[in-house]
């Protein structure tokens, strides 16, 4: 995925989104909420977009939300004013394979249907990594590629318009599992037909 196109697409889709894929990736973004609600703490979320998770934050959690997108980020910064969400310290645009932020520096970091949209997950895996505060967690929501079935076959179609689309249909969920420092607790299906997936690693003490 290049860089620019990720910047080109957003900017498309900012205007529609939340009634688009944000609507389709909602039971995704809810999971996860809930997951981070029960472990208080700060909050890095990597590719808030427009913010569609950020009101349903508890009160008492302190979150910090990057971008690449101008376009989506203003469209969150609407919502927090809008909404009075004294909770969210910061939105920044940021590339997220180059966070500026310190070593073991967040509670929990949160990746929602944004790591087949950035170029080179893996850096960004390894980035999330290193900000995460040693026993934290990172919970990732996301479509993963199948292996077999009609669904599997449509990913192979849809895979050399990512693109054109904004996302990667074919992602392999071992992208995202090859930090040494990040062990899986949990790993769920969710609605609908089980397209999307729950992640919930966690930081080993000795990172």
């Amino acid at each position: 995925m290049d860089i620019k196109a990720v910047q080109t697409s957003y900017a498309r889709w900012a205007p529609v989104y939340d009634k688009t894929f944000g609507a389709v990736t909602n039971v995704g973004r809810q999971h996860a909420v809930d997951y981070i609600n029960g472990h208080p703490g700060k909050v890095l979320e990597v590719g808030v977009g427009t913010g569609l998770s950020l009101e349903h934050y508890r009160p008492e959690i302190q979150v910090t939300g990057i971008d690449f997108s101008e376009d989506m980020l203003q469209k969150a910064r609407d919502k927090v004013q809008s909404l009075s969400l004294y909770n969210v310290s910061e939105l920044r645009q940021m590339d997220a394979r180059a966070l500026d932020f310190p070593d073991n520096h967040f509670d929990t970091i949160a990746a929602m249907h944004v790591l087949s949209v950035v170029p080179e997950p893996e850096r960004v895996m390894a980035e999330i990594a290193r900000v995460c505060k040693p026993g934290g967690r990172v919970v990732i929501t996301n479509h993963f590629q199948r292996k077999q079935g009609l669904l599997a076959s449509l990913e192979r179609v849809f895979a050399p318009l990512a693109n054109t689309i904004g996302w990667h249909s074919d992602f392999e969920i071992e992208t995202v599992l090859k930090e040494d420092a990040l062990v899986v607790e949990e790993q769920r299906s969710l609605p609908p037909l089980g397209m999307m997936t729950f992640l919930a690693l966690r930081k080993s003490e000795a990172a």
